[in-house]
């Protein structure tokens, strides 16, 4: 419940954000909002990355609680203004076209994957030594290309929870298999990670991400070597203190099998959910077809992309042993957390998307190094894929004579594999720069493991990641 006083507290500082925030949008209320909208708009939107942020710090069991209810402010104190001053129809299709167009569809694919990757089991004597780590990330890394990072990432995260239960520290090994699994590995097909898809219905040829395999290889050598290194001292440590692997097999060892191996079925029977949204999205097939909701055309191709990924879900849960589920420590927790905070998420970041649409082809983009760093620092805290688009937009307007031809124009392919690897790799600079990020963090605390907050984890990408892209600028985009 929320008590007397928490309510006075919202009430205050929505009065004082919604005049903030009025004052910013009143400036202007024409059509086009890229144009009218004040950098001031996105207030909300920075105001939900702090509470994400400083919240679980200050106040971690307050925030555990009303999670749902601080998404909700700021949302409303972003829609209650911009209704106001661009009208109710203007407000209902913005909402229309983020909730249905990219929460919907977003949710329900991660609700799925988490759902049919919970009913397999990985059992066995698999001890988390530094080379079974490896072996694990390896793995993980090269399934995410496949099944998505989203799917990779559920599929992988339990063994290697469960692999490394002998540890007292290990968040570091979710670390860096957030950093490769759920982010580097996505990168070599347009199942792999969702702006390469984008750029897959706009004309980019299928295999033609796979000339990022180079990158990846050298990134995942770096991030491997530094992650073994790390691994194998932590892991001396732990072994000098009293605990060791071996302490996790009780008795004879267990060969290492899959229980719940049908739930492969409908983790493919996701992705091919996906790969048909896109055959059906060319226009000489449904197009642009669908149901208009406040004037947004929510497609018939993602209306069939959501039931078949819920109906997998569903078949899922009925025909997987409730044991497995146990096994895997399985609970709807960690997928209603993303839930909760993604709705504020994506209602506030509209004004910031719209911005970026607008002016993103006038920041006097032209080298491939600057589209690299431009799209990667704004995938890390927006989401990539419409940040993907903006740029691959912005470089099909300079005007390329060779290149990959495109819907959005001729690219130079050196530009065009900047802004992918951008979007791809830098997603892992926040817990929020990719969808399987926070999922990953959640299901690690729901297992008892101390993550670091948001700005520890950010600490962690400095560290590691940038310069990891300072070396890809050098070696490949300069």
């Amino acid at each position: 419940m929320i008590t007397k006083s928490e309510i006075k507290i919202f009430i205050s500082a929505a009065i004082m954000i919604f005049c903030t925030t009025l004052l910013a949008f009143a400036s202007d209320g024409g059509e086009d909002i890229g144009n009218s909208l004040p950098i001031w708009s996105i207030i909300p939107f920075v105001g939900m990355l702090l509470s994400i942020a400083i919240f679980p710090l200050v106040k971690p069991e307050w925030w555990e609680e009303k999670q749902l209810w601080v998404a909700l402010f700021w949302a409303a104190c972003f829609l209650i203004p911009f209704g106001i001053v661009y009208g109710g129809h203007h407000l209902l299709y913005e909402m229309s076209e983020m909730i249905l167009g990219d929460y919907l569809t977003f949710i329900v694919l991660l609700f799925g994957l988490f759902v049919a990757a919970g009913g397999i089991a990985l059992k066995g004597s698999l001890v988390g030594t530094t080379k079974v780590n490896c072996i694990l990330l390896i793995i993980g890394t090269l399934l995410s290309s496949w099944v998505g990072t989203t799917g990779s990432a559920m599929l992988m995260i339990r063994p290697i929870i469960k692999a490394n239960a002998w540890r007292e520290k290990k968040a570091h090994v979710i670390i860096f298999f957030i950093f490769t699994v759920a982010n580097l590995g996505g990168c070599l097909t347009p199942v792999g990670d969702p702006p390469l898809f984008l750029g897959f219905l706009r004309g980019v040829p299928f295999f033609w991400t796979m000339r990022i395999f180079p990158i990846m290889c050298f990134n995942a050598a770096i991030l491997l070597i530094v992650f073994a290194l790390l691994d194998r001292k932590l892991a001396k440590k732990e072994i000098a203190e009293g605990r060791k692997p071996e302490d996790m097999i009780t008795g004879e060892k267990e060969k290492i099998h899959i229980e719940g191996a049908h739930n492969f079925l409908f983790v493919a029977m996701i992705v091919g959910a996906v790969i048909l949204t896109g055959i059906l999205a060319a226009p000489e097939r449904l197009g642009t077809s669908g149901v208009e909701v406040f004037g947004y055309t929510f497609q018939y191709c993602y209306m069939i992309q959501v039931v078949i990924i819920l109906l997998a879900a569903f078949l899922s849960m009925k025909t997987t042993k409730k044991e497995i589920r146990e096994f895997n420590g399985f609970t709807f927790a960690p997928i209603a957390e993303v839930a909760k905070l993604f709705i504020g998420i994506f209602l506030t970041m509209i004004p910031a998307l719209a911005l970026l649409r607008t002016h993103g082809a006038s920041l006097g983009l032209s080298n491939p190094w600057q589209f690299f760093w431009i799209t990667g620092a704004l995938s890390s805290f927006l989401d990539n894929a419409p940040t993907y688009l903006v740029f691959m937009t912005t470089a099909g307007s300079l005007g390329a004579t060779e290149g990959l031809v495109t819907a959005v124009g001729t690219i130079a392919e050196k530009l065009l594999l900047a802004i992918s690897c951008g979007a791809v790799f830098m997603g892992a600079n926040t817990y929020i720069g990719n969808a399987p990020n926070f999922m990953v963090k959640s299901i690690a605390e729901e297992n008892k493991i101390k993550m670091p907050s948001f700005f520890g984890y950010m600490k962690w990408s400095l560290l590691i990641l940038v310069p990891t892209f300072l070396i890809d600028t050098v070696v490949f985009f300069l």
